[in-house]
This record gives structure tokens, C-alpha cells and sequence, in this order.
């Protein structure tokens, strides 16, 4: 009897998959006439947060319970019944950081607000120009940053909403780039075995375009003419960009095996504004009442000249120390091209 139920269960994640891997293939089919590929400002908004949500592939909407969650889908921040503190630290590529913090507070009879901060800084750089292609002696940095405020209800036992405001800046040397732009994300444990189902949707908010005195531009306003012509100042114009709008639907479902283990079994359909669309895999093996959790998942599936592919993790809860609990994360995350990624975080929950 046992084993029938399981392959009841198995046959409904199966199709559930597979309707998503048909809307995402096609989401595909459009978006492969028309590449956009690398025309968005803000790109950084689309690096994954949290070495759950990286280690299974990034197929964590219908999932995110943690202090990322404010990224992937707002709306699951919800079930969080405690103050969380999450942190996530990668050295992204070479030459770049890459930081989230992220805290949450339910509030009675409200709801649960929540505040997260992103960044990607660059080490210092050497200042060049066509009259010192070597070097002028100068350096120069980059950052990208998002800072938000999140609210997320339930209205059910079963439904879910929130939605996430941030402000967006870039800068380069002298120049920046700024936005405001918001998240909005549900979720639903569906009455079918209890198969989660999640959509978000990501970066929807102004385009952006550089300004600042780097843009700044001597004019020869009589180049035929004797004399010191070259007084007039100008600003360069640089053209504006959408942000990485990015539509994410994902199921989830969880087998329970033995008192204290758990395997779960994720995929989501990504749909973004400036890529084709794609699939992820994810799963997670839980055991010793969640003290162990091991993590994989693919990037990317379906998505021609993909760059990202296989990821792995694990995730270690340190049994309750006084009032809080402590989660330590590790997430690798493989690139075709450029190497692997390491990422780390740490939640503690009050």
C-alpha cells in the first residue's frame, strides 16, 4: 500500500515538472528569436543568495523558509515565526565581493516585515587613458548595491503574499546609476499531497542610466580657430537600461523517509528579460531532525550556451544554544568558463 502511494506521489511531482519545463520551453521558444543577452543595468540583482537556495540549483521559490527568502520570493517570509539574522558572503569572481544581509520580525496579528542589503564591490583599479594606456597612477573601485524593505502576510494556513521595495544604485569611480524597483511573491501549499507551488516576480522598477563628473567633457567649441577654445563642458549622455526582470515559478515536494528524514525534490521555470528562458533542479536530503542537510541541482537546463551548471552544498544547525539557533551553510556553484564559486552563510534565528 505504501508503495503505491509513493508512486502516486512521484507520477504528480513528475507532471507538475513537467509543466513547467513546457512553460519554460515556451518562454524559450519566443525569447530565442529575439537575444537580449547582457542588455540590462543592475546585473548583479540576478546573483543568487543563501547556500540552500544556490546548492539546489536555484530552484528555491516554492522553498525559500529562510533569511534569503526576501530574494527569492518574498511571500515565504511569512512562515517565519522567529527574529532571523542571515548573512552570505561569496568572493564572486576574481577581483569581486559579494555580500547579503538580510533580518526578519514577525509581528503579531501583522505580519512579518523584514529589511536586506546586497553588494558587489570590486577591488581597486588601475586608472588608465589613451595618453597613459600604462597606468596614470590612479585607482578606481566599482559597487553595486540594493537596499530593501519587505512585508510578507499570510492569509491562510496555506496562502501567502509579500512583496519586497529597494533601492538600487551602481557607481564607477564618480558616477552613478540609481532605481527603485520592488519584488512581489505567493505562495501556496497546495491540497494535492501537499505540493508547494510558489511564483515571484523579480526587479520590476525605472530603467537606469550613468551620471556623474566622470561623464564630463572638455568641448573645442572652435576647433578651426586660434586660441583656448576647449573652456565649454559637456556631459556625455549615456543611454538608460532595463533592470533584470526576472518571473520565477517553482514546485516543491517533500518525502518524508524515516522519523527525522526528509527528501525533497524542487524544480523551477525562469523566465528573465534579457536571457532566454530556463529550468533548474533541485534536491535536498535532511536527516538527524534537520541537524544535516545535503544539497544539489542543475543551472540553466535547456538554456542555449548556458554559463552556469552544476551546484552542491550542505547546511549544518547547531542544536539550540540558549535562546537561538545557529545554521551554517556552504554552497559550490559551478561556471562553465570561469571556475567554481564558493559561497558561506550563517543564519541565526532569536
Amino acid at each position: 500500500m505504501m508503495n503505491k502511494i509513493n508512486i502516486h506521489r512521484t507520477h504528480a511531482m513528475t507532471v507538475l515538472c513537467i509543466a513547467v519545463i513546457l512553460i519554460s520551453l515556451n518562454g524559450q521558444s519566443y525569447s530565442q528569436k529575439v537575444k537580449k543577452v547582457g542588455t540590462s543595468a543592475a546585473a548583479f540583482l540576478r546573483i543568487p543568495v543563501g547556500t540552500k537556495g544556490i546548492a539546489m540549483g536555484s530552484a528555491f521559490t516554492a522553498i525559500a523558509d529562510d533569511g534569503s527568502a526576501m530574494f527569492w520570493n518574498p511571500g515565504n517570509i511569512a512562515t517565519q515565526e522567529k527574529l532571523t539574522l542571515f548573512i552570505h558572503h561569496s568572493p564572486w569572481l576574481p577581483g569581486l565581493d559579494y555580500n547579503y544581509f538580510g533580518f526578519s520580525i514577525p509581528v503579531s496579528r501583522v505580519g512579518v516585515v523584514g529589511i536586506n542589503v546586497v553588494s558587489l564591490t570590486s577591488a581597486e583599479m588601475e586608472i588608465t587613458t589613451p595618453e597613459a594606456p600604462m597606468g596614470t597612477g590612479e585607482t578606481f573601485t566599482a559597487a553595486s548595491m540594493a537596499v530593501g524593505v519587505a512585508f510578507a502576510r499570510s492569509f491562510t494556513d496555506r496562502f501567502s503574499i509579500g512583496t519586497n521595495i529597494k533601492f538600487i544604485q551602481e557607481r564607477i569611480f564618480h558616477s552613478t546609476a540609481t532605481s527603485i524597483a520592488f519584488d512581489v511573491g505567493t505562495m501556496f501549499i497546495t491540497p494535492f499531497r501537499n505540493i508547494r507551488f510558489g511564483v515571484s516576480v523579480s526587479n520590476v522598477g525605472n530603467d537606469m542610466g550613468m551620471n556623474g563628473e566622470d561623464l564630463n567633457a572638455y568641448v573645442d567649441v572652435a576647433p578651426t580657430q586660434e586660441g583656448n577654445n576647449d573652456n565649454i563642458v559637456a556631459q556625455l549622455k549615456t543611454d538608460k537600461f532595463d533592470l533584470p526582470i526576472i518571473m520565477r515559478l517553482g514546485l516543491a515536494y517533500d518525502w518524508w523517509l524515516a522519523e527525522g528524514s526528509r527528501f525533497t525534490l524542487a524544480c523551477d521555470g525562469v523566465n528573465p528579460n534579457d536571457n532566454a528562458a530556463s529550468l533548474s533542479l533541485g534536491i535536498e536530503f535532511a536527516t538527524f531532525k534537520e541537524a544535516v542537510v545535503l544539497r544539489g541541482g542543475f543551472n540553466e537546463l535547456f538554456l542555449q550556451d548556458r554559463e552556469q551548471g552544476l551546484t552542491l552544498g550542505a547546511g549544518l544547525k547547531i542544536p539550540p544554544l540558549n535562546t537561538f539557533t545557529l545554521v551554517i551553510g556552504y554552497a559550490y556553484q559551478d561556471f562553465r568558463y570561469l571556475g567554481g564559486v564558493n559561497h558561506l552563510s550563517l543564519e541565526i534565528m532569536f
